[in-house]
């Protein structure tokens, strides 16, 4: 195993890139924006945001442009959804390429209350446009693909979709790190899913929980882990498992808002996911750092 360094994270920058993902946090998750519901106008707005910290961060169409259209049919009714995808070149030879994901679709409204969603999952789309940040200032070594899916809550049509289709070739993807609900845990935890899958993580995921401001904890991906309490198929790092794709998903227990109206901005602890989007750059560069040797072990 290749050794895993600090990113030399500052209190400084680290303190700027949380306070930006708690206005990106806020934004997606106003009223004004409905529920982020997949094919509604709500969803369209938060792609408008997410299209624009896209331009002002400098990412880089993965596709054609920023837009990866699919089709959405429930019943007799047909949708669209959009996944919105971007990358950053890597500065070395290597061809592996990490991709982060993070679903900004919600529930919408149910009767005539609006479900927010500021946890589940504007907080992992910040993150996703935090880590998106620091590659930008400090480019990676490997390529580094950047997908804010839709349709998550329908049954990861979006990851779907992307896996369907993807902007790299499959073998070439050595890792999708996905990141889904980061911002609500009263004990300041958060999990690292995927090491049971892929054992060889476990040591590079201890590495870096002694390096973040949270407490990184292994586990909810396996025995003894049943039911909803097994993530390995709840989020969408299932479309890349289901692909025979390496996956991390970061992301914190159930809560009492949790697909609740009340997940709103006012009830995000400020202090810990501020933390807790330190900790998803920390792991995303360690990750990035270490790539090709992740991606040997993997077999890929």
């Amino acid at each position: 195993m290749a050794a895993i360094v600090a990113c030399g994270l500052s209190a400084g920058p680290a303190h700027a890139a949380g306070e930006k993902a708690l206005q990106d946090v806020e934004i997606l998750s106003t009223d004004a924006m409905a529920g982020r519901a997949a094919g509604s106008p709500g969803s369209a707005l938060a792609r408008a945001h997410i299209l624009k910290r896209f331009s002002e961060i400098g990412l880089k169409p993965a596709y054609g442009g920023f837009e990866q259209p699919f089709a959405i049919t429930l019943g007799t009714e047909a949708r669209r959804g959009t996944n919105l995808v971007g990358q950053i070149a890597g500065t070395g030879a290597s061809d592996k390429v990490l991709v982060i994901t993070a679903h900004y679709d919600h529930l919408g409204v149910r009767k005539g209350e609006i479900y927010n969603g500021a946890d589940d999952n504007a907080s992992g789309v910040a993150a996703l446009l935090a880590a998106a940040e620091s590659f930008a200032k400090s480019p990676p070594k490997h390529t580094v693909i950047f997908a804010a899916v839709d349709a998550e809550e329908l049954g990861h049509r979006g990851s779907g979709a992307f896996v369907a289709a993807p902007p790299v070739p499959l073998a070439r993807i050595a890792l999708n790190l996905n990141l889904d609900m980061l911002s609500k845990n009263a004990k300041g935890e958060l999990y690292a899913s995927g090491t049971y899958h892929f054992p060889w993580l476990k040591p590079r995921l201890a590495a870096l929980a002694g390096q973040v401001p949270v407490t990184l904890k292994q586990g909810h991906d396996g025995p003894p882990w049943r039911g909803d309490d097994d993530w390995t198929l709840l989020s969408d790092h299932a479309a890349f498992h289901k692909a025979g794709v390496p996956w991390v998903y970061l992301g914190v227990e159930d809560h009492p808002e949790y697909h609740r109206p009340t997940d709103d901005f006012a009830t995000v602890p400020r202090a810990f996911f501020a933390k807790a989007v330190t900790t998803v750059v920390i792991v995303a560069r360690g990750f990035d750092d270490d790539l090709d040797a992740m991606a040997k072990e993997a077999g890929r």
